[in-house]
C-alpha cells in the first residue's frame, strides 16, 4: 500500500459527490467550446459578412446563458467537491478517532498530545484541497483538452498535432517538480508534529525550566525549531513557483507557435496541408480555444501543492489507520447483546474471569505467567505486591487497554473494553472548569443533585458546601486549587456517577493523609454495598484490610471479615 492508493481508496468513501464535480467541469468545458464558437461566428458576421448588429441580438442574447452557465457549473463543481472533501475528512478522522480508541492509553502513553492533535487536525485538513481540488481537475485536465483536441481535429488537424506535442510536456516537467514538493511535504508534516510536542513540552515544563534557569535556552531552542519549519516553508513555495513557471513557458510557447501557423495560413503563406482552408471562423476559433486547452492544466498546477500535501499526510495517516489490532488469544466471541442488570448484579456469576494469562513487555521478562483469576460479581478484590509484580499491567488487561499474549480474559462474559467501566488511577484526569465540568466528563447528561450526591459519597459534601459557587466552584487544571486528596475523592465521585458495574483503582489512596484515606475507603464501601464490582490494586493495609479478598504475588488471601482463600497468583 502506497499513500496515492490509500489516497485512492478513500474516493470510496463519497464517490457521489466527486462524480457530480467532474460532471460539472465537463459541462463547464462544453460551455466553453460553444462560448468560443459563438464569439468566432459573430466577429466573422460583422467584419467579413458586414451583418447588422440588430440581426446578431439573438446570438448575442444566447452568449449570456452561456456564461451564466459556466459561472454556474463552476460553482457546482467547487461546491460537490467540498462535499465530497467534507464526508471523506469526516470518515477518516473518525477511523482516527476509533484507531486511537483501540490503541488504549497504555499504548498511546508515549506519544506527544501535541502530536496527536497534529494527525487530527492539520494531517487529516491536509487531505482537502486532494479530495475537493485537485482529483475533479485531474479528470477535468483530461477530458476538456481532449474535447477541445477533438475540434481542432475537425478544423485543423495540423493545429491540432501543435497541440498534441506541447500537451505532454507539461505533465512530465510537473511531475518531476511535484516529487521534490512531495518529500518537503513529508517533513512538513514530520517537522510541525515535532515542533508542536516541542512548544508542549517547554510549556508544561516552565516551571522546572525557570527554577534551573534554562528558560533563554528554551526560548532559543522553541525559535530555531520555528525558524526550521520557517525555512521548509520557503522551499515549498520556490518548487511551486517553479512549476507555475514550466507551465506557462511551455503554454505560451504552445499558443504562440498555434498563433503564428494560423496567421501565416490565413495570410496565405502557408499552402500546404490543411492550411488553404483556414477561414476567419476556424481561425479565429482555434485561437480563442487554445488558451483554454492549457487552463485546465494551469488549474491543476495550482492545485498541484494541495496533492503533495495529501501525500505528504498520507505518509503519517496511513501506518496507524492501515494497522491491525493486535487480536486477543483465545478471546470469548463477541456479542452485540447488552448485558442485563439482573446479570451484572448476580453474585454467583463470575465478573472477571482470568486463564492461563501470560504477558510481556518488549524486551523484559514476563510480567504474568500463566495466571488464573476468577472474580464473582459484587466481590471487592485487593490487588497487593511490591511494585514491578504486574498490579497495573493486570488493571490494564482487564480494561482493555493492552491485550494479553497468551490466555483468555472475559469480563462478565465478554471481551475486554466492551462493557462500559469506571477507571481511576494514580493521577486522576482533573480538567481546568468548574466541578460540575469535571463530574460530567463520565456523565453528561447528570444532573445538579445526582452530582452533589456523587460528592457526598465522595465525603466532599462539608467542602462543597464551603464553595461560594457550589458544584459551579472552580478548579484549575491537575486539580489546582484542591489538595491531592480533595482530587483524588472528586475523581471518586465520577464513579459514583458513571453507574458502572466493574470498577478499576489504580492504588487510589497513595500519597494520601490519613483522614482523606478513610474517606476514600468508606467510598469503596459504598460502591460494594451498592453491588459493584471492585478490583484495586494497592499496597496500603487500611485498604487491604477493608477487601474482602487480597491476591497476591504468591497466593490468594482473605482477611478476617473476607471470603475463602484461592490459589491465584500474581
Amino acid at each position: 500500500m502506497t499513500p496515492r492508493r490509500w489516497l485512492d481508496r478513500q474516493r470510496r468513501l463519497d464517490q457521489g459527490a466527486g462524480r457530480l464535480a467532474i460532471l460539472a467541469g465537463l459541462l463547464n468545458g462544453l460551455l466553453i467550446v460553444v462560448q468560443m464558437a459563438l464569439i468566432a461566428w459573430l466577429v466573422q458576421a460583422v467584419i467579413l459578412h458586414r451583418t447588422e448588429l440588430t440581426t446578431l441580438l439573438w446570438p448575442l442574447l444566447l452568449l449570456l446563458p452561456v456564461l451564466a452557465g459556466r459561472g454556474l457549473t463552476q460553482a457546482w463543481q467547487e461546491s460537490a467537491g467540498h462535499r465530497a472533501s467534507s464526508h471523506i475528512r469526516a470518515a477518516v478522522r473518525l477511523r482516527l478517532m476509533q484507531r486511537w480508541a483501540a490503541l488504549g492509553p497504555v499504548r498511546l502513553a508515549g506519544a506527544s498530545p501535541a502530536g496527536l492533535a497534529s494527525q487530527a487536525v492539520e494531517q487529516v485538513e491536509a487531505l482537502d484541497g486532494y479530495y475537493a481540488r485537485f482529483l475533479p481537475q485531474m479528470w477535468v485536465c483530461v477530458l476538456i483538452p481532449l474535447l477541445i483536441l477533438g475540434v481542432y481535429v475537425w478544423l485543423d488537424w495540423l493545429a491540432a498535432l501543435f497541440l498534441l506535442l506541447s500537451a505532454p510536456l507539461i505533465p512530465m516537467f510537473m511531475a518531476l517538480v511535484g516529487m521534490g514538493a512531495e518529500k518537503l511535504n513529508q517533513q512538513h508534516f514530520a517537522l510541525v508534529q515535532r515542533l508542536a510536542g516541542h512548544f508542549v513540552d517547554r510549556v508544561r515544563g516552565l516551571t522546572t525550566l525557570r527554577l534551573f534557569g534554562q528558560t533563554r535556552e528554551a526560548v532559543r531552542q522553541v525559535a530555531a525549531a520555528a525558524d526550521q519549519y520557517r525555512l521548509l516553508n520557503l522551499r515549498t513555495l520556490r518548487l511551486a513557483f517553479l512549476s507555475s513557471a514550466v507551465l506557462e513557458f511551455f503554454a505560451s510557447v504552445a499558443i504562440a507557435v498555434i498563433a503564428i501557423y494560423i496567421g501565416f495560413g490565413l495570410l496565405g503563406y502557408i499552402d500546404w496541408g490543411p492550411a488553404p482552408e483556414l477561414t476567419l471562423f476556424s481561425g479565429l476559433f482555434m485561437l480563442l480555444l487554445a488558451p483554454e486547452f492549457f487552463q485546465p492544466l494551469r488549474t491543476l498546477a495550482q492545485h498541484y501543492h494541495d496533492r503533495a500535501a495529501a501525500l505528504g499526510a498520507a505518509e503519517h495517516l496511513m501506518p496507524l489507520l492501515l494497522a491491525e489490532d493486535q487480536p486477543q488469544a483465545g478471546s470469548a466471541e463477541t456479542t452485540d447483546a447488552a448485558l442485563r442488570t439482573d446479570d451484572i448484579r448476580d453474585p454467583t456469576r463470575p465478573a472477571i474471569d482470568i486463564a492461563d494469562l501470560h504477558f510481556g513487555h518488549p524486551g523484559r521478562r514476563a510480567v504474568l505467567d500463566r495466571f488464573s483469576l476468577r472474580v464473582q460479581a459484587g466481590e471487592f478484590v485487593a490487588l497487593a505486591g511490591p511494585s514491578g509484580s504486574g498490579k497495573s499491567t493486570l488493571l490494564q488487561l482487564i480494561a482493555g487497554f493492552i491485550h494479553p499474549d497468551a490466555g483468555t480474559i472475559t469480563v462478565f462474559g465478554d471481551v475486554p473494553g466492551r462493557l462500559r467501566l469506571a477507571w481511576m488511577d494514580q493521577r486522576p484526569c482533573i480538567v481546568q472548569g468548574s466541578w460540575a465540568d469535571n463530574l460530567r466528563l463520565t456523565s453528561p447528561e447528570a444532573t445538579a443533585e445526582q452530582m452533589r450526591a456523587a460528592l457526598a459519597h465522595a465525603g466532599l459534601a462539608p467542602l462543597l458546601a464551603a464553595q461560594p459557587d457550589g458544584i459551579d466552584s472552580p478548579v484549575g487544571e491537575g486539580g489546582r486549587g484542591l489538595s491531592g486528596g480533595q482530587a483524588r475523592r472528586l475523581a471518586l465521585a465520577r464513579v459514583f456517577l458513571s453507574a458502572s458495574p466493574l470498577v478499576l483503582l489504580d492504588e487510589p489512596t497513595t500519597g494520601l493523609d490519613a483522614d482523606s484515606e478513610a474517606h476514600i475507603i468508606q467510598g469503596l464501601q459504598a460502591l460494594v454495598d451498592e453491588g459493584r464490582t471492585l478490583i484495586v490494586a494497592t499496597h496500603h493495609p487500611h485498604l487491604l484490610a477493608a477487601a474482602q479478598r487480597i491476591v497476591t504475588q504468591g497466593r490468594a488471601t482473605a482477611p478476617a471479615t473476607g471470603g475463602p482463600a484461592s490459589d491465584e497468583t500474581l
